[in-house]
């Protein structure tokens, strides 16, 4: 089911970097946080438990598949995940490297701006988290 409207119905919502029948992870444009990713169930769904497990089970597989692999690529001082839905009520987890000078930390990536400029993230972060995301989930 796709929804009118709704950004990730109606694009991908960001460069795809993975995908399979159910889902994709994608790359957002977030200039200050640019090693932000999400990962976005392709059917308008709005909650988790509107799933069947075995979704939810994959689901969730992807998301910490995505971690990890951030995790190895950036080593972040924290990761954020999150499913918010409250602007977009399409399933979809964002997954935050978080550092300790990136601009909002400790606040949400959304909460008061504390600094300026993003944390750089190597060039080619995108292709890795690629590369990385299909050995993990092969």
């Amino acid at each position: 089911m796709r929804a009118t409207g709704c950004v990730f119905c109606e694009s991908d919502g960001g460069q795809v970097l993975w995908r399979d029948e159910r889902l994709r992870v994608i790359a957002p444009d977030e200039k200050d946080h640019p090693g932000f990713l999400r990962v976005v169930w392709h059917e308008h769904v709005a909650e988790m438990t509107s799933l069947p497990a075995s979704d939810r089970e994959h689901f969730m597989r992807v998301v910490f598949a995505t971690e990890a692999a951030m995790r190895e690529l950036l080593n972040p001082h924290k990761v954020n995940l999150a499913s918010l839905g409250n602007v977009v009520p399409h399933l979809h987890w964002h997954v935050i490297p978080r550092f300790t000078e990136d601009p909002h930390f400790p606040n949400s990536v959304w909460g008061q701006r504390l600094r300026e400029g993003p944390v750089s993230v190597p060039q080619d972060y995108r292709a890795q988290i690629t590369a990385r995301l299909r050995t993990l989930l092969s």
